[in-house]
């Protein structure tokens, strides 16, 4: 099995980090990182290019170098830099940049001042209130490093998309064998993944087993029987594979996607009526009345179909007795992308490069929304640069058919709440991402009250990742999600579900909470390459999750009636 996108991408990702504990060129360390996010965001295998003789090195971030080390690791499935690096710096660094409040720079830091190499010498350093006492830590960091330290070992979770990415190269194997399905937490659209609950319809279990065990990927088989095995994949990701009947199809996805609780609820519905529900069917004593399809079983049970993203037990049971099940967003409503960077700031490709890659993914108007002068590493632009973009927006349109590109800002939210540019300079825009980007750790009153005052100021349209939560590696800040989702009713102003794989933010919870306050939404991609505009599908995952329709989202609208609405909050303020 050839070496995925995602595994590249971390070891990429991984290898930027212990540059930089070492020390190493900011510039290097940014390459693998610019890199990383290139890989990831590819709609096809780096392995299918290679043998289709792409040359890699005209992707966007990746030259001659990168593109001979990426080749290197496909042919070997190693990266000799990162294993060098690994071999270099002692102790348990790598484990170190997983805790929430240690970083690569945080991590260079201790391992410079404190000497401090491995956990244990991490565990006593904060024993010892050594800390925080370095500049940048703090009582607060310190606490929040500790309590993550005491707490066990938990189970390893995915990103939804590198589940993702296993989930289809294992349905493509299997598929000879009968239809596959692959259920669980992953049909759920979880922003995270434990393992995969893989359907296969088939007649014969055994030799559904016996192709999964030649899997390539395969690093292990736990158990293997005529309808269920189990096996490790190279990844860490346990996968199980059950072979259904025709018969018992419907009730075994039904079974094996729904959470516990909304199965149990599904149960109890059945026991009312002296009936089974199980796996195989449901049943009236030993007759089996539905079970082919899980449409068949909902509707025995006198419900409405209750798509797979709602299946946790959050009410959805009560609305699809009522018939009252909303119409959840889907991919085809989405009209703009309303948060779009180029090459202007960290970008990879330039706005027309930008413009046109998301017109053929099917859009009809995109916001360019470039970083603002306080990310220095990301070459800002400050008020001059962004009059000079506006003019070169307004070029760029005059030779476009079909599409609009939106003058827009991402600009800083800075520590006390004001923005990083001045308001001149944004009445210019149409649209005005606002976002944190540093003083992650304020105390909880601080940080609410930081992000609703930029929610005052009018020209803000939308608060991008507005819990800047990374998942798996930043725990997201403390912020009153029930005070900031009411404010932003208050005042109008959108709140951001951002579709990069590592964010999704805001998660589904916070989302229904905000829309059922009347909260509208903007579903972006946060693009950085021309390949980043096809993550938009991770945000309607997390959308649907949150039962948003698309007239909660103001990008699924005409680009003249979505300006309508950004136009209103400004009229309101005024």
């Amino acid at each position: 099995m050839p070496v995925q996108n995602a595994e590249i991408a971390a070891m990429f990702d991984q290898t930027a980090d212990l540059l930089e504990v070492k020390g190493d060129n900011p510039f290097r360390v940014r390459a693998y990182r610019r890199a990383a996010r290139t890989i990831e965001g590819l709609p096809q295998s780096v392995h299918s290019m290679l043998a289709a003789k792409a040359d890699l090195s005209e992707l966007p971030g990746i030259g001659k170098d990168l593109a001979g080390k990426i080749a290197d690791i496909v042919a070997s499935e190693h990266f000799a830099l990162l294993d060098a690096l690994k071999k270099k710096l002692p102790g348990d660094l790598g484990a170190m940049a997983a805790l929430p409040g240690l970083g690569p720079k945080r991590i260079k830091l201790i391992y410079d001042r404190l000497k401090i190499r491995t956990l244990d010498d991490l565990r006593q350093a904060i024993e010892k209130g050594r800390l925080r006492k370095l500049r940048g830590f703090g009582e607060v960091t310190e606490k929040k490093i500790a309590e993550a330290l005491a707490k066990p070992i938990e189970t390893r979770r995915y990103k939804l998309s590198v589940a993702e990415a296993e989930a289809e190269a294992l349905a493509a194997y299997l598929k000879d064998s009968g239809r596959v399905v692959v259920a669980g937490s992953y049909r759920r659209r979880r922003d995270t993944v434990g393992d995969l609950d893989v359907l296969v319809l088939a007649g014969h279990g055994a030799a559904v087993g016996e192709r999964l065990v030649t899997y390539a990927n395969v690093a292990d088989v736990i158990a293997q029987g005529p309808t269920r095995t189990t096996v490790v994949l190279r990844s860490g990701l346990q996968v199980d594979v059950r072979a259904v009947p025709e018969q018992s199809y419907g009730a075994a996805l039904l079974y094996f996607t729904g959470s516990k609780a909304h199965n149990i609820a599904l149960r109890n519905i059945a026991a009312k009526r002296k009936w089974k529900l199980n796996e195989y069917g449901l049943f009236a004593g030993r007759r089996r009345i539905a079970g082919a399809t899980e449409e068949e079983v909902y509707a025995k049970l006198g419900l409405a179909f209750v798509p797979p993203e709602m299946r946790e037990d959050r009410g959805e049971v009560a609305l699809a007795q009522a018939g009252a099940l909303p119409k959840l967003i889907a991919a085809g409503d989405i009209r703009g992308d309303l948060h779009v960077h180029s090459d202007w700031t960290d970008g990879t490709a330039s706005i027309a490069e930008m413009a046109a890659a998301a017109q053929a993914g099917g859009l009809s108007y995109m916001a360019l929304t470039d970083h603002s002068r306080r990310q220095t590493m990301s070459h800002g632009l400050d008020a001059a640069r962004v009059a000079r973009q506006c003019r070169e927006i307004d070029r760029i349109n005059a030779g476009l058919s079909g599409f609009a590109i939106l003058k827009g800002i991402e600009v800083d939210i800075l520590k006390d709440g004001r923005l990083d540019l001045p308001d001149s300079a944004l009445a210019q825009l149409d649209v005005v991402v606002a976002s944190v980007h540093s003083y992650f750790d304020l105390a909880r009153e601080a940080q609410t009250d930081r992000i609703i005052r930029a929610m005052r100021n009018p020209h803000v349209s939308v608060i991008g990742h507005p819990t800047g939560r990374l998942i798996g590696e930043r725990e997201p800040y403390e912020v009153d999600m029930d005070r900031l989702t009411s404010a932003a009713a208050e005042l109008g102003c959108c709140l951001e579900i951002n579709s990069q794989p590592e964010r999704l933010d805001l998660n589904d919870l916070h989302a229904h909470m905000a829309q059922s306050k009347g909260v509208k939404f903007a579903i972006s991609t946060d693009a950085h390459t021309v390949n980043s505009f096809q993550y938009i599908r991770y945000g309607i995952d997390q959308a649907r999750r949150a039962w948003l329709t698309a007239d909660d989202v103001i990008n699924t609208r005409p680009l003249t009636e979505m300006r309508k609405l950004l136009k209103r909050r400004l009229l309101q303020a005024a």
